[in-house]
């Protein structure tokens, strides 16, 4: 409460020097007295913490012209960056609501009251007067972008589409990748309702406004595998490599379920070997493990692995490795190999495996649009894990440690 007194304060200063500016300026009349008295009693209300009825006081007398506008229009912007929505609205409104006020003021205060119904919530409201605001060809670089984050928080990609199509001429390839997004959330929508047909047309779309769009051609891909077109499915998902190689292991594992239905692993093998120098990750190395694990047995597979964390460390390789060596291990050797699968055990565990580029949230799903920062396609899965050794219980037993501590000795 004695931050918003504080707050009121330049306003009630303002509102004295604008009433006594007025009194020098014309003859004195009756109702100065009465506005000096209400000056007063606003006064009372802000020092008894009275504040909704000290601002309506000093509204009233604060007449609205070229000289008060911008104080009606700060205020009001304050008392919303302050949480206190409902005062900015009184007002925007108020000031809004004046027949005699310009044309350019009226605008001004209709983009402020448009931005104190988003902060509200009143996306309905808010939504008419930043389309006013855009039939007037005015705050266009505010009113799109408010105006399309409107849309995309209620999922209405439709119109999300237009308004991003209008903001082409800021920024036209941003606003063609961000349109190729909302046509695979469309395409989403229409699988989920099993309209296959309208979801490769909006693929179609997506791809017509980003040819690179590796997600429209991940989806398309699970499509083709759910009509047991295993061959498409296979053309998307390689593409999805060459397009964006971080999201490699999202399409390891469809493409070596479709290989195997189609009796082509050798392929699979081949496409392995060629992304592995190029991923900076270890999912392809462990995909190929697996299947020389399931051609060639567990020693095959935990050397392979052992020479790739030689030229590329990974505690994810490690676990593996450790998990392939448990196979044939026994007595003391076993014993180590369990206690070193306790640590990466808990390395591992709840551990996030996307990241967002932009912003750095974290998670264990892919968001196409980060829930952090609200940008789009920043999302990639982890390349690694953070390790903070903090949390690890080592066991006594074994020491890692090669200095004279007393558990190496």
């Amino acid at each position: 409460m004695q931050d918003l007194v504080w707050l009121l304060l330049p306003v009630a200063a303002v509102v004295g020097w604008l009433s006594a500016r007025n009194s020098k300026a014309k003859p004195r009349r009756a109702s100065e007295s009465v506005l000096g008295a209400e000056y007063i009693k606003g006064l009372n209300y802000l020092l008894n913490e009275q504040q909704d009825k000290a601002i309506d006081i000093f509204i009233r007398m604060l007449e609205v012209n070229s000289d008060t506008v911008e104080t009606h229009l700060a205020l009001g912007n304050l008392f919303r960056k302050r949480g206190e929505v409902d005062r900015a609205i009184r007002i925007h409104q108020n000031l809004a609501a004046r027949p005699n006020l310009e044309h350019e003021m009226r605008m001004d205060a209709l983009l402020e009251l448009a931005e104190d119904y988003m902060k509200a919530g009143l996306f309905d409201r808010a939504e008419g007067l930043f389309r006013e605001l855009i039939d007037n060809n005015v705050h266009l670089s505010s009113a799109l972008p408010l105006l399309l984050d409107i849309y995309q928080q209620e999922k209405d990609w439709e119109n999300a589409i237009g308004i991003a199509g209008q903001m082409g001429f800021v920024d036209e390839q941003s606003a063609r990748s961000v349109i190729a997004q909302f046509h695979c959330e469309l395409a989403e929508n229409a699988r989920a309702v099993d309209d296959i047909d309208a979801a490769l047309a909006h693929l179609d779309r997506a791809g017509s406004y980003n040819p690179h769009c590796a997600r429209a051609r991940l989806i398309r891909a699970s499509i083709a595998r759910q009509q047991g077109d295993c061959r498409t499915a296979l053309k998307a998902c390689e593409q999805v490599a060459g397009m964006d190689i971080d999201l490699l292991p999202e399409v390891l594992e469809p493409m070596r379920a479709c290989h195997e239905e189609l009796g082509t692993m050798p392929d699979m093998i081949a496409f392995l070997r060629q992304v592995i120098p190029k991923y900076a990750g270890i999912s392809p190395v462990l995909a190929l493990a697996d299947i020389l694990r399931r051609e060639q047995g567990d020693a095959s597979a935990a050397e392979f692995i052992a020479e790739e964390l030689g030229r590329q460390p990974s505690v994810r390789g490690l676990a593996r490795f450790i998990d392939l060596s448990l196979q044939g291990s026994n007595g003391t050797a076993r014993e180590n190999l369990l206690i070193l699968k306790n640590i990466t055990d808990q390395l591992l565990e709840n551990k996030p495996v996307y990241a967002c580029h932009n912003c750095g949230f974290t998670g264990k799903t892919l968001h196409w649009k980060c829930p952090g920062c609200s940008q789009w396609n920043t999302i990639k899965p982890i390349h690694g894990v953070a390790v903070s050794y903090t949390h690890l219980t080592l066991p006594t037993t074994l020491c890692m440690c090669r200095s004279r501590c007393s558990a190496a000795q």
